[in-house]
């Protein structure tokens, strides 16, 4: 009789624990919001690009952070493990003018596709934590323009460049109902391998573009909201 009792309620217990995280796990998620990535210059300097392009000393200086977006899909096959497909975007000017006037700086759109594993721990708790680690492909454009407002003007081609790119990370989701949750903040190392002295070097013309950097170090963060089905 004892064991019969003994094991109902181990039962029950494997039940509801069963019950309880197919309810708190949602089998498909979606992340958008806002990104900021902060980019490795790869030893490219304002003095640099003033030499470069025939400038006086002191003309351009170099944008670190870009504005962009950040988007995920992510499929949870249990309660811990899941795959993510990540699609982000940033643009801007890399060049800044440290003189008035200036107009036709050039612009720098990005776009990235990575996807992986991603781990959750999920608790009662309205916090969940993942990490993740993912792999894909980050392609850079620079537009053709012409840099005016200089005693002589720029000029720089069109470029397009898709290189291998890597994000390590993790973040944390604050769950507001049963379908949205808050995600306070997600930061990734974000590893891109842009041939920089190819890069700029078939924007400018400038052979003193070289002993750049072929890989850089970059750093991304994102926060938005979370649909959760």
């Amino acid at each position: 009789m004892k064991r019969c009792a003994v094991a109902t309620t181990v039962l029950v217990v494997l039940i509801g624990s069963l019950a309880w995280a197919q309810d708190s796990t949602p089998k498909v998620q979606v992340f958008g919001g806002y990104s900021l990535m902060h980019t490795a210059t790869g030893g490219l300097t304002g003095p640099l690009m003033d030499a470069a392009l025939g400038q006086n000393y002191g003309t351009f200086g170099l944008r670190t952070n870009f504005n962009g977006w950040s988007g995920e899909a992510q499929y949870n096959a249990g309660r811990w493990f899941g795959i993510v497909a990540d699609f982000g975007g940033r643009r801007g000017t890399f060049l800044t003018a440290n003189v008035g006037g200036v107009s036709g700086l050039p612009k720098l759109t990005a776009y990235s596709f990575l996807v992986g594993p991603v781990l959750s721990y999920r608790t009662k708790s309205k916090l969940t934590p993942f990490v993740h680690a993912l792999v894909g492909f980050d392609r850079s454009s620079l537009g053709a323009t012409t840099i005016t407002g200089l005693p002589t003007p720029a000029s720089s081609a069109a470029v397009n460049y898709t290189d291998f790119a890597i994000a390590l990370g993790g973040g944390l989701d604050y769950k507001l109902s049963r379908h949205f949750a808050l995600r306070a903040a997600q930061v990734d190392y974000f590893h891109t391998s842009i041939d920089l002295n190819s890069f700029y070097g078939s924007a400018f013309g400038a052979e003193l573009l070289q002993g750049l950097a072929t890989h850089q170090r970059n750093l991304r963060a994102s926060a938005g909201v979370v649909l959760q089905f």
